[in-house]
């Protein structure tokens, strides 16, 4: 049998489900706004991620038209150094007629596209300040490969560090030692990451060198095989590869100062350059 309620227990009963729904809707009104200001926090930092993205692409373009036009104001002698850097431009040139502004790719595409970038204003900073002594008043962004090289081998990274270290003012095989390691570590990163037993599994119509091994640009392929970029890129990595050992045989070839022929600074610049080209293999080889 229903409890019969009195006039003011009814009131009562009444304010208790009015507060109750009070309450609900305060509750979803607070739900929904915390809803809507994560969602615009999200907004803003994605919005922020890409202005400062652009920015740095911005950047990193005008840095390198910035040494190209110095490049052409100054008359340099012709090395297979020089030669490999008008290489490296071409297929810069050529990444950016296949992959211009507005062209669908993927968050894993746009990056190895962003280090492409990177790779080529920072080679043509060197380029400049190795060939014809003039010192960029900007360069890109510093990139420290900390344990990215670990992740390979602790034995590449310990030939990274140890070519640091040899880079000292005071010692007078400093380039030696530095150009030696940095060799070896780029030839010792292709074989590790793309071995030849699994290119020719991957490819068995490869091209291979005299000795019957994997060529360089069918190490990339391989080691780029998940990231579906263009031929392009490819030769680009190979270009880049190529650039850097040049550089590293032209350093070489200095035999007299303190650190060999050409200045402590110079070879600063030159590490920086390296170590930006170890990078740039590492997030490949990341993203592939």
């Amino acid at each position: 049998m229903a409890k019969k309620m009195t006039p003011s227990q009814f009131k009562s009963k009444i304010r208790q489900l009015e507060q109750k729904q009070k309450r609900a809707i305060n509750d979803m009104n607070r739900a929904i706004n915390n809803y809507n200001r994560e969602v615009k926090k999200a907004v803003n930092n994605y919005n922020a991620a890409v202005r400062k993205h652009n920015a740095n692409v911005r950047r990193n373009r005008q840095i390198i038209n910035n040494e190209l036009r110095k490049l052409n104001t100054t008359t340099t002698v012709r090395t297979s150094f020089t030669v490999s850097s008008r290489a490296m431009q071409q297929h810069y040139e050529d990444v950016g007629r296949v992959y211009y502004e507005g062209v669908s790719v993927t968050s894993e595409q746009d990056r190895i596209l962003d280090l492409i970038e990177q790779e080529q204003a920072n080679s043509l900073i060197t380029e400049n300040y190795i060939e014809g002594d003039n010192v960029s008043e900007e360069s890109p962004e510093d990139i420290e490969i900390g344990d990215k090289l670990a992740l390979v081998s602790d034995d590449l990274n310990n030939r990274w560090k140890g070519a640091v270290f040899a880079l000292n003012p005071n010692n007078p095989d400093a380039t030696r030692h530095f150009c030696t390691s940095t060799r070896e570590i780029f030839t010792e990163f292709l074989e590790i990451q793309a071995p030849d037993e699994r290119v020719f599994a991957y490819n068995p119509q490869c091209q291979k060198t005299e000795r019957g091994n994997a060529t360089r640009r069918e190490k990339i392929k391989y080691m780029m095989r998940n990231t579906d970029m263009d031929e392009s890129v490819v030769s680009f990595v190979e270009a880049d590869i190529k650039n850097i050992l040049e550089l590293n045989q032209l350093l070489s070839g200095g035999t007299h100062g303190p650190a060999g022929k050409f200045t402590f600074n110079k070879l600063v610049q030159v590490k920086k350059r390296v170590e930006q080209g170890i990078n740039f293999l590492c997030e490949i080889s990341r993203l592939a």
